[in-house]
């Protein structure tokens, strides 16, 4: 099988290899071809009163992070291919002279498979590679001599296009993270298409929701407990279908439409039938065509404004098969009571309209009320700060 035919300014495609190990290493379907442009932070815009500044840069295709109880800000890497091949690496970024910009940028450990999610809890890190979860005991004090990871769950699938995962923790101290389809569109079997979640030692491994092709953004909301997840849909039904989603979980055993009905209105042409979408829970928002809403957050700082105080940031990398792409940015989706009416974008600038500098991937509020934002195509983290104008 190969990729569809539209390409991205400077970007070409590759072949979707079937064997998982050689997928592992080609999991991303754009690939630079002259590197990226140089970092144009001028060209982002905002609301007034917001400012964003370089925090760290050289970490190789960051993506999640995590912050520590002693500062650190440990990222995890997506494996995009550069001239250094699948990267596999977790970085520890330290700001040692609190001066806002990191000063010390550690590989805390290398040769992961595809490290897309970690999750840091009680001194220890979580990593998510593609093929199981693991444990770092008691990081901060060790950034320079890791111990050996302890293994919690191991035999993750591999196949396919949407085996990274991302970690979250629960308001019920379970560990959650994304099991997606091995396909564009298809029917598999458990855990295939999930949301899945286990004890902290890897017990008790449950699917949580069902009929989520790729996830590849968790958040709990901190008011009422519930899950939210970005789901990001599916290829050939053209530009403008269907749109990414922004799901609410209120509970297991949730169903939320994959392969059968995508968007919570649109009947899949191959595994849908009339009617269908009435028997599985709609998005609560519709983020837009092949935007690739991933990393998201509720924002539970003080620094900005009241209106945006436990309302959901998240990153849009970007099409990658639109012929008029659209994400590259940063929205707001306001919630209240549960319920969102739609999102609102917030930071925007990495695509120019005809190429592309940057692709947001995750975002997370720093204790001081910031809020950092990571770049997989600069290997950058950069941080918004609000000051009333």
């Amino acid at each position: 099988m190969t990729a569809p035919t539209k390409t991205h300014p400077r970007f070409a495609i590759t072949t979707f290899l079937a064997a998982p190990l050689v997928w592992a290493a080609l999991a991303v379907a754009q690939v630079p071809t002259a590197g990226p442009l140089p970092m144009a932070l001028e060209k982002i815009t905002m609301p007034p009163g917001f400012h964003i500044q370089l925090f760290a840069q050289g970490l190789t295709a960051a993506r999640s992070m995590a912050i520590g109880d002693n500062g650190t800000l440990f990222v995890g890497t997506f494996g995009l291919i550069t001239g250094e091949g699948n990267v596999g690496k977790v970085y520890a970024v330290r700001d040692n002279d609190g001066d806002y910009r990191a000063d010390q940028v550690l590989t805390y450990a290398s040769g992961l498979n595809t490290p897309n999610g970690i999750a840091f809890r009680d001194g220890d890190l979580y990593v998510g590679e593609m093929n199981r979860i693991v444990r770092y005991d008691d990081v901060e004090s060790r950034l320079e001599n890791p111990p050996q990871p302890v293994v919690l769950k191991d035999g993750l699938p591999t196949d396919g296009q949407h085996q990274w995962r991302y970690l979250e923790f629960g308001p019920d101290g379970k560990l959650y993270f994304g099991v997606g389809a091995p396909c564009n569109i298809c029917e598999r079997d458990d855990p295939y298409a999930s949301i899945v979640r286990m004890n902290l030692d890897g017990t008790e491994f449950e699917i949580y929701a069902r009929g989520v092709r790729n996830s590849v953004g968790l958040a709990f909301d901190p008011e009422t407990g519930d899950l939210w997840f970005t789901d990001n849909g599916r290829d050939l039904l053209g530009d403008n279908l269907p749109s990414d989603e922004l799901n609410h979980a209120t509970g297991r055993g949730q169903h939320f439409g994959y392969p059968y009905c995508h968007q919570g209105d649109v009947v899949d042409p191959d595994f849908g039938r009339p009617g269908v979408c009435a028997n599985y829970r709609p998005p609560e928002v519709k983020m837009g065509p092949h935007v690739a809403a991933i990393g998201l957050t509720f924002y539970t700082g003080d620094m900005f404004p009241a209106q945006y105080k436990n309302q959901i940031f998240v990153a849009e990398h970007g099409s990658w098969n639109r012929t008029t792409p659209l994400g590259y940015r940063l929205a707001v989706v306001r919630v209240q009571d549960g319920r969102s009416s739609g999102q609102e974008v917030f930071a925007q600038g990495w695509f120019d309209g005809s190429e592309v500098w940057g692709r947001p991937a995750d975002v997370l509020p720093m204790p001081d009320g910031s809020l950092l934002v990571s770049d997989d195509l600069q290997g950058a983290i950069y941080r918004i700060t609000y000051q009333a104008p």
